[in-house]
């Protein structure tokens, strides 16, 4: 297995961790976690967001087509009804 912590079969992945603009942070640390589909990232996505830390998510190589989903677009990727 290339990656810690990834399972057979896993296409999605979400980054995470506190906001660095929030100064009450305790670190800086950010964390992976890789999911078989789109909406269970979606869904752990949006658990991340309620908390008020930043995102992002994407497609694991080799897994095509490629997709990128920056801080700034998670919020709208991750909700149904902002048209995610």
């Amino acid at each position: 297995m290339r990656y810690v912590g990834m399972k057979q079969g896993d296409i999605w992945y979400v980054t995470f961790g506190p906001d660095t603009t929030d100064d009450t942070a305790e670190s800086t640390a950010r964390s992976t976690r890789t999911f078989k589909s789109e909406i269970d990232a979606k869904l752990f996505a949006m658990q991340i967001l309620a908390k008020g830390w930043s995102a992002s998510a994407g497609t694991l190589n080799p897994h095509q087509p490629k997709q990128v989903v920056g801080p700034a677009q998670i919020e709208q990727w991750a909700d149904p009804g902002l048209g995610g």
